[in-house]
């Protein structure tokens, strides 16, 4: 596998002997732990677009405010793909709090909709 935990892009060799995680290639401690987490529990970040009921802005980007497991990510998809942002937002401000429980937050990355404080609403 190749660490993807800084510029180096390690070719990483992972393997279990005696119920122990052996890595290889590393040049830092990081790529180790980073191998590691990926065989035990691979965590994702997800970046992702909701609709707005603003006609000059249909949809405004949002991203998970922390990874998330890697197997929960069609779960928080199809959470996200079921909003609707029917309020003037901007950056940081969640459009889902705690999403399926995660303790994660899906927020806003963007301020566009600040700009449209009295825009028309699509009907």
């Amino acid at each position: 596998m190749t660490c993807i935990v800084c510029p180096n892009g390690c070719s990483l060799k992972v393997e279990k002997k005696d119920g122990v995680w052996e890595v290889s290639g590393n040049q830092c401690k990081r790529g180790e732990a980073f191998a590691v987490e990926e065989m035990t529990h691979p965590m994702r970040t997800i970046c992702s677009t909701v609709r707005t009921i603003f006609a000059g802005v249909p949809v405004i980007p949002v991203r998970v405010s922390a990874e998330i497991p890697k197997e929960r990510i069609f779960d928080v998809m199809n959470q996200i793909n079921q909003v609707t942002v029917d309020r003037i937002c901007g950056t940081g401000e969640p459009v889902i709090e705690n999403v399926l429980g995660l303790g994660v937050d899906v927020i806003v990355t963007s301020d566009i909709l600040k700009g449209y404080e009295n825009a028309e609403s699509v009907s």
